[in-house]
C-alpha cells in the first residue's frame, strides 16, 4: 500500500526529468514571474495598506500629545493667574486695611480682566465668599484646596445649583441643547446644563504669614471658542495637512461637545457642532474604560482619523474627553492611489520581465539543443559533425575548452568579492556611526531651536508689562513728589523687583539668542563662587538639616560669566538638597585638571543616586523625575557651560548618592 501512495509523485519527478531543456527553462523562468511575483505583489499591497493606516494613527497620536500639552498649559496658566491674584500686594494691602467688600470686588474685577480669567472670588478662611469680581457675598464656587504648587488647576464640573457663583453672562454660555447624533448612546436628556471649568485655588497671607483667605479663579470651558480655536491652530497650523484634509479639535463634557470647531455637515461657513455627541463605541472605550482612542471614528457627518483621551477632575473621575482628528477621505484617496500605482508597477514589471526572460531563455536552450543534436550525430557515426558557431559567446559555447579556467577565474572573483564585501561593511558601519551622530545633533538642534523660539516669545511678552509698570511707577513718584516719602521703601522694593524681572528676561534672551546676549566673562574663583551659592540656598540647608563638607584644592580660576555660573551651581545645589529630604551630607570640592588646563567643581550628595535610565537622558530637555519639575534645569545648565567650552558630567558615588561635576577651562593655569 505504501508503494502505491508514492507512485504518482515519483512518476511526476521522473516526467520532469524527461522534459527537454526548453520546457524546463520556460518553467523555471515563468513560474517565479507568473506565480511568485503576483503573490509578492499582493503581500506588498496588504502590507502597504496596513503601513499607511499605522502612519495615520501615529500622526494622530502625536497630534493628541500636542493637544494634551496645550490643555495642561491652559490649566497651569489658570493656576498661575490665580496665584498672581492671591500674591498681589494690592489685595494684601486692601485686606490689611479692612477694605469694604465693594472695594475688594472692584479690585478682583481688575485682576480678572488682567489675568484673562472668567471669574475670581475671595473667600474668608472659614470658606465664606467675601466678594467676587461681579458681586459681594452670595454663593461660592466649590472649594478646591490649594495644591503644593499654586501654578496648577483642575477640571471641575459645576451643577446647576453651583453655577449661581458665576456671573449671569457666564451662566448664559453653559446650557448646550443636545442635537441628534448618529451612533450616540440613546438618551432622554434635551440639554446639557452642567458647566466644565478650569478651577484653581491659592491662599492669601498677610505680612506676618497668617492665612487671611483664599482666592479662587476659574475659566469656563463651555462654548470657549477662542480656547478651542487656538488649540486647533497649534495642532493643525495652516498647511500642515495635505490634499484638502481638515484638522479638528473638540472638548467634551461627558459625551457632549461643549466647545468645538467641528462644523455641522462640514464646511467652514456652517454652524459649529456644539451639542452633538460622541459615538457609543468611543464613549465606552474612553469614558467607560479610561483608554485612549486612536483609530478612525465617525464625527458628526464624516469619518475622521481620531484621537480621544479622557479628562479627569481633581478626584480622578472621568468627566469629559479631549479630541483631535483630521478628515480621513483625502488620505484614503491617496492610499488607494498609492496601492493602485504599486499594483500597476508590479504588473508592468511582471510582463516586461516575462518578455525579457523568454528571450534570455531562448538564448540558452537553442545552443544546448544544437549541441545535443551534434552529439547524436556523432553517436550515429558522423565523425565530421560539429557544433559550429553558436549565437551565444558565454560558458555554453566554451564549456569544453575553458571549464578549468572558468573555475580558477570564479575562485579569484569570489575572493575579490569577499574582500570588497568586508571593505563595504566597514565603510557602511563608519557611515552609519556618522549618520547617527548627525541625527542626534540634529534632534538636539531642533529642540534648542524650539525652546529658544518659545523663550524669545515669552521674554518679548514679559518686557512690555515691565516697561508699563516702570513707566507708571515713575509717574507715581513725579505726581506724589514729597508725598511719596511714606511709601519710599515700597517704591524702592518695586524698583528692585522690576530690575530683577529685567535680569530674568535678559537671561531668557541669552537662551533664545546666545550670540547676541553673551554674558561678561571674568576670572572666577571656584571656591568663592561655591561659598556664595551656598548663601543663596542657606534656608533650604537649615530646613533639611544637611551637613556641608568642603574640599577646595583647586588653585586656578575659571573663565565664565559670574551670574551664569552661579545660576548653574545654585541649580545643582537645589537638586542635591531635594535628593536628601530627610537630611544627609552635601560635599563640595574643587580640583585642578592634571594638565592645568581647567578646574572641576563637584557637587555630591548622599541621596538615592541616579537610575541608569535617567542618567542616560539627564541633560535632555523635559526629563525629570520630580512631579513639579520642568526638566529644563540641567539642560539649561549644560547649555550655559558648553557655551564657555566646558561640560557637566553625572555619576553615582561608590558609597551611594549622586555626584555632578562641572568641568570648566581655566582662565589662568593653576600653579602647582
Amino acid at each position: 500500500m505504501g508503494h502505491g501512495l508514492n507512485a504518482v509523485p515519483w512518476r511526476g519527478r521522473l516526467a520532469f526529468r524527461r522534459w527537454p531543456i526548453r520546457r524546463k527553462l520556460l518553467a523555471m523562468v515563468l513560474l517565479p514571474l507568473l506565480v511568485v511575483l503576483p503573490l509578492l505583489g499582493l503581500a506588498l499591497l496588504w502590507w502597504g495598506n496596513a503601513a499607511l493606516d499605522r502612519l495615520l494613527v501615529t500622526k494622530v497620536r502625536a497630534d493628541l500629545a500636542v493637544a494634551h500639552g496645550y490643555f495642561d498649559r491652559m490649566l497651569d496658566q489658570v493656576g498661575a493667574s490665580t496665584a498672581a491674584v492671591a500674591e498681589s500686594h494690592a489685595l494684601a494691602r486692601a485686606l490689611g486695611e479692612g477694605a469694604s467688600p465693594a472695594r475688594v470686588q472692584a479690585l478682583l474685577a481688575r485682576w480678572r480682566e488682567r489675568e484673562g480669567l472668567d471669574t475670581v472670588e475671595l473667600r474668608a478662611p472659614d470658606g465664606r465668599r467675601v466678594a467676587s469680581d461681579w458681586a459681594v457675598g452670595g454663593p461660592a464656587l466649590p472649594f478646591v484646596a490649594a495644591r503644593p504648587t499654586a501654578r496648577s488647576a483642575s477640571v471641575e464640573v459645576l451643577t446647576a445649583q453651583e453655577q449661581a457663583a458665576l456671573a449671569p453672562a457666564l451662566r448664559e454660555r453653559v446650557p448646550v441643547p443636545l442635537l441628534p447624533t448618529r451612533n450616540a448612546v440613546p438618551t432622554d436628556r434635551q440639554q446639557e446644563d452642567r458647566a466644565m471649568v478650569a478651577l484653581a485655588s491659592a491662599p492669601v497671607h498677610d505680612d506676618d504669614g497668617r492665612l487671611v483667605g483664599h482666592v479662587q479663579g476659574a475659566l469656563l470651558l463651555n462654548r470657549n471658542l477662542p480656547f478651542i480655536d487656538r488649540l486647533n491652530d497649534i495642532v493643525y497650523p495652516e498647511g500642515s495637512l495635505p490634499w484638502g484634509s481638515v484638522g479638528t479639535a473638540t472638548l467634551f463634557l461627558d459625551d457632549v461637545r461643549i466647545s468645538t470647531n467641528v462644523r455641522l455637515f462640514g464646511g467652514e461657513g456652517r454652524e459649529r457642532a456644539i451639542g452633538t455627541r460622541v459615538s457609543a463605541t468611543v464613549r465606552q472605550a474612553v469614558l467607560g474604560q479610561g483608554a485612549t482612542w486612536l483609530d478612525r471614528a465617525f464625527v458628526v457627518s464624516d469619518w475622521y482619523v481620531s484621537g480621544y483621551e479622557p479628562i479627569a477632575d481633581a478626584r480622578g473621575r472621568r468627566v469629559g474627553m479631549l479630541y483631535v482628528g483630521f478628515l480621513e477621505r483625502p488620505f484614503t484617496w491617496l492610499k488607494y492611489a498609492v496601492l493602485a500605482s504599486i499594483g500597476l508597477i508590479f504588473f508592468v514589471v511582471m510582463v516586461g520581465a516575462s518578455v525579457v526572460s523568454l528571450r534570455w531563455a531562448r538564448a540558452i536552450f537553442k545552443p544546448l539543443e544544437q549541441m545535443s543534436r551534434t552529439m547524436q550525430r556523432v553517436e550515429s557515426g558522423d565523425a565530421a559533425a560539429r557544433v559550429g558557431p553558436v549565437a551565444s559567446r558565454d560558458e555554453i559555447g566554451d564549456l569544453a575548452a575553458h571549464f578549468d579556467h572558468l573555475l580558477d577565474t570564479q575562485a579569484e572573483q569570489n575572493e575579490a568579492l569577499r574582500r570588497w564585501n568586508a571593505e563595504l561593511d566597514a565603510k557602511v558601519a563608519e557611515r552609519t556611526r556618522d549618520l547617527e551622530a548627525a541625527q542626534r545633533q540634529l534632534v538636539r538642534a531642533e529642540k534648542l531651536a524650539a525652546v529658544g523660539q518659545l523663550t524669545a516669545g515669552v521674554a518679548h511678552e514679559v518686557n512690555n508689562p515691565i516697561a508699563v509698570i516702570q513707566g507708571n511707577l515713575d509717574l507715581v513718584r513725579e505726581l506724589l513728589g514729597p508725598a511719596a516719602a511714606p511709601v519710599a521703601g515700597e517704591l524702592k522694593l518695586i524698583d528692585e523687583q522690576i530690575e530683577r524681572m529685567r535680569l530674568i528676561v535678559t537671561q531668557l534672551l541669552q537662551f533664545a539668542r546666545p550670540t547676541e546676549y553673551a554674558g561678561y566673562v571674568e576670572a572666577l574663583s571656584p571656591a568663592a563662587l561655591l561659598e556664595a551659592s551656598l548663601v543663596l540656598v542657606a534656608p533650604l540647608l537649615a530646613k533639611a538639616g544637611i551637613v556641608v563638607t568642603r574640599e577646595f584644592r583647586a588653585a586656578g580660576t575659571v573663565a565664565m560669566n559670574r551670574h551664569e555660573l552661579q545660576q548653574v551651581l545654585v541649580n545643582l545645589l537645589v537638586n542635591a538638597l531635594q535628593a536628601m529630604p530627610d537630611g544627609g551630607e552635601l560635599h563640595l570640592s574643587t580640583r585642578d585638571w592634571p594638565d592645568g588646563g581647567g578646574v572641576d567643581l563637584v557637587v555630591a550628595d548622599t541621596g538615592p543616586g541616579l537610575p541608569d535610565e535617567l542618567r542616560a537622558q539627564l541633560f535632555q530637555p523635559f526629563v525629570t523625575r520630580k512631579p513639579d519639575g520642568t526638566g529644563l534645569g540641567l539642560w539649561i545648565s549644560q547649555s550655559l557651560v558648553e557655551r564657555y567650552g566646558g561640560e557637566i558630567r553625572a555619576a553615582n558615588r561608590p558609597g551611594g548618592g549622586a555626584e555632578i561635576t562641572v568641568a570648566l577651562r581655566a582662565d589662568v593655569p593653576a600653579v602647582g
